[in-house]
C-alpha cells in the first residue's frame, strides 16, 4: 500500500487544495500518482458542501465558499487540523461505508490516546463528545467520490476560535453543539498529526 504523506507547514488556500486533490484524482485514475494522506490548516472559511440550505446561513454577511464535498456549511480557521486524502476505494473493496467507519475509528483512537473518549453518530455525520449531557462536535467529516476515487477529508479541532461557528448552523444540526479539544482538555497536542496519520494507515490496512 503506497500512501504519500504530506504535511503544510503553513496555511493552505482552500481552492488550492481543492484543485491539488482533484489533480491526484485524474492521476489515480490514470494509474500515475500514488494515493495521499495530507494533514494542513486553513485560513478563516466558510465551506458549504453540496446538500446545504441558505437558511443555514445565520450572518448573511459572511461569504461562502461552494464546494463539491458532501455534507452541509461547516468553518475552517487557525488551531484546527485538516486531513485530506485522495484514496482509491477500487483496492478497498468498493465500499464508502466502510471507508467512513475507518474514518471515525481513526479520529476515535486517536483522541482516546490523549483520554478524551468520543465517538460517531450514524445519524449526524462527524465524531462527537459528550460535555455534561451536551452533545457537541470535535470533528467533521465530509468525502466526495469520484471514479471510485474518494477525496477531500475530515477536521478536527484542536484550539480554534468557537465563536465562529456563530455564524452559521454547523453541517445543518440545530440541537447540538461545537466543542476543541482545548476546552474539553488544556494539554499538548503538538505530536497529533503523526498519531492521526499512524492510525489512519493502520486501519487502512486492517
Amino acid at each position: 500500500m503506497n500512501i504519500e504523506i504530506k504535511k503544510s507547514q503553513k496555511p493552505v488556500k482552500y481552492e488550492d487544495a481543492l484543485r491539488f486533490m482533484e489533480k491526484r484524482v485524474l492521476e489515480i485514475h490514470q494509474k500515475k500518482s500514488n494515493d495521499l494522506i495530507w494533514i494542513l490548516e486553513h485560513k478563516d472559511l466558510y465551506t458549504a458542501g453540496k446538500s446545504y440550505k441558505e437558511n443555514e446561513i445565520l450572518d448573511k454577511s459572511i461569504k461562502i465558499l461552494k464546494t463539491n464535498r458532501g455534507g452541509k456549511i461547516t468553518y475552517h480557521g487557525p488551531g484546527q487540523l485538516i486531513c485530506y486524502f485522495v484514496m482509491d476505494l477500487k483496492k478497498r473493496k468498493k465500499d464508502i461505508r466502510k471507508f467512513i467507519s475507518i474514518i471515525e475509528k481513526t479520529i476515535v483512537e486517536t483522541l482516546k490516546y490523549y483520554n478524551i473518549n468520543t465517538f460517531p453518530d450514524k445519524d449526524n455525520i462527524g465524531i462527537w463528545y459528550n460535555e455534561n449531557s451536551k452533545i457537541k462536535k470535535i470533528a467533521a467529516i465530509g468525502v466526495r467520490v469520484s471514479k471510485w476515487i474518494a477525496y477531500h477529508g475530515f477536521s478536527i479541532n484542536i484550539n480554534n476560535d468557537l465563536k465562529k461557528y456563530d455564524a452559521i448552523i454547523p453541517c445543518g444540526i440545530k440541537d447540538k453543539g461545537v466543542t476543541n479539544l482545548k476546552n474539553i482538555k488544556d494539554q499538548n497536542y503538538e505530536a497529533i498529526e503523526n498519531k492521526l496519520v499512524e492510525n489512519f494507515i493502520l486501519n487502512l490496512k486492517s
